[in-house]
């Protein structure tokens, strides 16, 4: 998916803080950006847009991206509220709004 720059550094910031990294840090930036790549791929293949910017659509990527960083060590499934969000975006969509 090509997102704008602009928009992968916030997604990115947004995903330090959910993990509890630095924003100012650079370590982890290029398995970060990996793990949010693989998120909307993920996201992709259950059915759903993500190409339009919105809170609630780079809020669900952070989120997916997070629970994969968070369970890379685990076969912890999804969590109900990631689950019922992404159901939620990929109905909508599919009905028009």
């Amino acid at each position: 998916m090509d997102m704008s720059d602009e928009r992968i550094n916030r997604l990115q910031t947004w995903l330090k803080i959910d993990l509890g990294i630095s924003a100012s840090t650079t370590t982890y930036d290029e398995r970060l950006n990996a793990y949010l790549n693989q998120a909307v791929e993920e996201i992709k293949r259950e059915g759903a847009d993500l190409l339009e910017e919105t809170v609630g659509n780079d809020q669900i990527i952070v989120a997916y991206a997070s629970w994969r960083w968070r369970t890379r060590d685990t076969q912890a499934g999804m969590p109900r509220a990631l689950r019922y969000s992404l159901n939620n975006l990929i109905m909508s969509q599919k009905a028009g709004g």
